[in-house]
């Protein structure tokens, strides 16, 4: 009697490791699937922004540009407000 109470205590045992192991499992290729998909998302993002580093040579010479005639401007605002005394 004791041996059988046993060996079904040990199966018990044996079948929730085995349930835990392959839920263990099944998780695990999940996540898998996951850092892959992010893996190619990451290349994609790397593959549209290469282009970025000529483009934003090109705008910050722009705006190096927009920023001399707005320091102009500033000077003659300035000018003007104090002919106007303002």
């Amino acid at each position: 009697m004791l041996l059988t109470l046993t060996l079904v205590t040990v199966a018990l045992v044996v079948v929730a490791l085995a349930g835990y192991l392959i839920a263990i499992a099944w998780a695990l290729l999940q996540a898998k699937r996951s850092v892959a998909a992010i893996a190619d998302g990451l290349e994609a993002v790397a593959g549209h922004t290469q282009p970025l580093p000529d483009k934003l040579a090109t705008i910050n010479g722009a705006l190096g540009a927009l920023l001399d005639g707005f320091r102009a401007a500033d000077g003659h605002l300035g000018r003007a407000a104090t002919v106007f005394r303002l």
